[in-house]
């Protein structure tokens, strides 16, 4: 298992917010500014508790970050994100975007809350959160919605449906800070 390091270069502390979900989900990480979006991207994932299925996508500073297709015909050009370099990219801007699974279009606001010293603390870590990320697959915002509302009654006539695909159990407010703590432990910087 790779082990949390101390950064050669200045800290930013980010709070990452899934928007359109209530209550709100979010993580608040630290990570060095010379970590590349491409690594950043498996932060997230970690951090939210994705697990890396889809495709996605940082927006910073007027520019498209991720994983180039050559065949896509439409949309902005997107430069790759495996050099691409937070701090730099960032250029002065204090938020970003970052759009996971182009299908359930899961958009999340990323604000650098601060800059901390190389040495603060060893990286990446998690320094707070709340409430559970939505399944993989759920359908958006309106799917988990219809979701939240079939597992929480009995009743609903696809109740038992969706605790079955969603494993047995769901609690949206459930956040295990131990789960999220192994999971960044073994990301690579």
């Amino acid at each position: 298992m790779a082990t949390r390091k101390k950064s050669a270069s200045p800290l930013l502390q980010l709070k990452i917010e899934l928007a359109g979900i209530k209550p709100l989900v979010w993580r608040r990480v630290i990570v060095p500014e010379t970590i590349t979006l491409a690594t950043l991207h498996q932060v997230i994932q970690a951090a939210m508790g994705w697990e890396n299925y889809h495709l996605h996508e940082f927006e910073i500073a007027g520019e498209h970050y991720g994983i180039p297709d050559p065949d896509a015909p439409f949309g902005p050009t997107v430069v790759s994100e495996t050099r691409a370099k937070l701090g730099a990219c960032l250029q002065g801007m204090q938020s970003f975007r970052y759009v996971y699974d182009f299908g359930d279009d899961w958009e999340h606001k990323i604000k650098v809350e601060k800059v901390l010293p190389a040495d603060a603390c060893a990286v990446p870590i998690c320094i707070g959160g709340a409430n559970a990320c939505p399944p993989e697959d759920v359908s958006g915002t309106y799917g988990y919605a219809d979701f939240r509302e079939a597992i929480a009654d009995p009743a609903h006539p696809e109740h038992q449906d969706l605790l079955d695909w969603c494993g047995g159990a769901f609690d949206p407010k459930a956040l295990d800070p131990d789960v999220m703590d192994r999971r960044l432990q073994l990301i690579k910087l």
